[in-house]
């Protein structure tokens, strides 16, 4: 499979090939930063121990030579041969050293024991050492048939004696550097299987982290606007599982939002059939001649295409309840409220109005829609009550909640509707008018509020209606509760 970006055709890699090859990549520059470093560390090493050698054993034949005096017979050296003899005896060679010495420019005497390399026959290092002048100290590597050698060459010469001799001091740093290199060769060999255990760590480790991912691309494929019930499986508590559990919350206000739609469409054809069919019938039957059936039919009209805009509202206003954005949060002053909402509702009907007791408190709470689900309220209770009844409206604190409530004496409801009324268009008395979501609203903008809409009625006898409002800790210490003023 490839892709084309920007008009370039690239391979397509998976995120897991992807994580992987970039674990592999800085792996293999930190193996190889952490070598090279190392293994410099050693080469300097060998030089620095090398040049340490040379020069203590160049000190030690400086003293000699500067004193003139032979240790074995106490007197002045007399020739170079002797002096060249003597310092020979006197040093132990370590392991990488050795000494070679000429007289006259050829080679004369060497260190004893076994030697690491035969100067004498190593034509670049005589060459090397005949070539310097007699006035200097020469420090320098030459190649042998063992590999690098880092050579001192001093120019020796007594007093009164016509011989030039030359000192030469030998150290096998290559043959040091041969483990430095044996070392190389053992650390690619263990960062080579350290990769490949890196590797398949990795790749075992990736699979596990990308596994939500393969889920999630399962999950986006099996998506659709008519199919939207594929969720991911939470396993863990790190960035993959908050990414699995948005994308769970995503489709289930997807899901919210698509069944709202759906409501609403299945509401508006439900409801809004009836009034377009009364509206043409009437037209249909209109007899434009007659203004007493003129004005009947206006008036009907008005009535039909008012109702029509309430049902509309309403439905926009359920449309809404979903929405991140419903609710405008602020401080409300409960007791203010109930006193508010209860002026509102005595323009609702011709009822015995009575305020109950009255809740002194702060809320955090969208004043507004508590206002319209109490006033939805006490817009039923007067739908469901006769003239001159009484409906009593107050708030109260109990326990952790605060209770907005609306009693009337009314026709009640029936044990078996009182679940049934707060469902969209369900009405217990069919002959009452309206759009029968009153209560299907206030129920929505409670449950916004995370409180509910509790009810508790009799038939014959009446109903109760309370909005209950969660308190938050410490919200209820200074609450109080005024008595009720009664009947007004």
């Amino acid at each position: 499979m490839e892709r084309a970006w920007h008009g370039v055709v690239r391979p397509s890699r998976s995120v897991r090939a992807r994580v992987l090859l970039w674990v592999l990549v800085m792996a293999s520059l930190g193996l190889a930063l952490t070598g090279t470093t190392m293994l410099a560390i050693q080469a300097r090493t060998i030089d620095t121990a090398a040049d340490r050698s040379l020069e203590r054993e160049y000190g030690e034949f400086v003293n000699l030579a500067r004193s003139g005096v032979d240790p074995a017979t106490g007197q002045p050296f007399d020739d170079v041969a002797r002096l060249l003899r003597v310092a020979l005896q006197y040093r132990f060679p370590e392991r990488n050293l050795t000494y070679f010495t000429m007289l006259d420019g050829q080679p004369y005497l060497f260190s004893g024991g076994a030697r690491f390399v035969r100067l004498e026959d190593e034509p670049a290092a005589l060459a090397a050492i005949r070539a310097h002048g007699e006035a200097t100290v020469l420090v320098d590597d030459v190649m042998t048939s063992v590999g690098a050698v880092r050579i001192a060459v001093v120019p020796v010469t007594v007093a009164g004696s016509p011989e030039t001799g030359t000192y030469v001091m030998a150290y096998a740093i290559g043959l040091e550097k041969e483990g430095v290199a044996a070392m190389a060769r053992l650390y690619l060999l263990l960062a080579a299987v350290a990769l490949l255990l890196i590797g398949a760590a990795g790749w075992f480790v990736t699979g596990e982290l990308v596994r939500p991912l393969a889920l999630l691309r399962a999950a986006t494929a099996r998506t659709s606007a008519t199919d939207l019930q594929a969720r991911i499986p939470v396993t863990r508590e790190d960035e993959i599982g908050d990414l699995a559990r948005n994308y769970n919350a995503m489709l289930d206000r997807l899901t919210e939002s698509f069944e709202a739609q759906r409501q609403l469409v299945d509401d508006v054809g439900h409801e809004l059939r009836t009034p377009v069919t009364i509206v043409r019938g009437h037209l249909e039957v209109l007899d434009p001649r007659d203004p007493d059936a003129v004005a009947e039919t206006r008036a009907l009209l008005l009535d039909e295409t008012e109702r029509m805009g309430r049902l509309v509202s309403d439905l926009i206003t359920l449309a809404k309840t979903g929405r991140p954005d419903f609710l405008a949060p602020g401080v409300v002053e409960v007791e203010e409220l109930t006193l508010e909402v209860y002026e509102k509702a005595r323009a609702l009907g011709e009822r015995r109005w009575v305020l109950g007791d009255v809740a002194d408190l702060r809320l955090e709470a969208d004043g507004q829609r508590l206002t319209e689900a109490w006033l939805q309220l006490a817009e039923n209770a007067v739908a469901y009550s006769a003239p001159g009844t009484a409906v009593a409206m107050g708030s109260s604190l109990a326990g952790a909640e605060v209770r907005l409530w609306v009693r009337d004496e009314g026709v009640g409801i029936a044990p078996d509707d009182q679940a049934r009324i707060f469902e969209r268009f369900a009405r217990a008395d069919t002959l009452v008018d309206g759009s029968g979501l009153g209560l299907t609203i206030a129920r929505a903008i409670m449950e916004a509020h995370g409180g509910r809409v509790d009810v508790v009625s009799t038939p014959g006898v009446g109903s109760t209606f309370t909005l209950v409002l969660p308190v938050p800790a410490g919200a209820g210490e200074q609450a109080r509760v005024r008595e009720g003023v009664g009947a007004t």
